[in-house]
């Protein structure tokens, strides 16, 4: 059920966070620009990377954003409650690939994909996730990973 489509569903999300629309997120519509759509995004990554005490990249790595792409499917409005959801969709060697809806009540107002890739900080390079980090973050998926522990074959 992975996919842009089950993105609209709330109960596809394991991890939560909330935001505010500000006045100054708004633009000549009268909307929330489509730039801050990207920034509750991240606003979602970063709460999934940091919620916990033990970080998720390893000591002399850094997590980078490589792809991101956003649908749009209903405005956001100044003082709005938005809460972002976000589920792990695939893992690779080097990346993974979360899932995000971002919801003003019950409505999903955009859906959202990002690939994401461990870096060595030395040498700017991606490095393979280790195996800790995989485990943690096949937790995340939903449903669970075919190639992780307790998942499908």
């Amino acid at each position: 059920m992975n996919g842009a489509a089950s993105l609209t569903l709330r109960r596809r999300f394991t991890h939560w966070c909330e935001e505010r629309a500000r006045y100054g997120d708004t633009d000549r519509q009268g909307h929330v620009n489509n730039a801050v759509f990207a920034t509750f995004c991240e606003s979602g990554r970063v709460g999934l990377f940091h919620s916990e005490d033990t970080p998720f990249a390893p000591p002399g790595s850094e997590f980078v954003i490589v792809r991101l792409t956003l649908d749009f499917r209903a405005e956001i409005h100044w003082r709005d409650r938005i809460e972002i959801g976000t589920v792990v969709e695939t893992l690779g060697r080097a990346s993974f690939t979360l899932g995000q809806g971002l919801f003003r009540g019950e409505t999903c107002v955009a859906t959202a994909a990002s690939v994401l890739v461990l870096m060595d900080l030395a040498s700017r390079r991606a490095m393979p996730l280790p195996p800790v980090l995989r485990a943690r973050l096949a937790a995340l998926a939903n449903p669970p990973l075919p190639d992780m522990p307790g998942g499908a074959a």
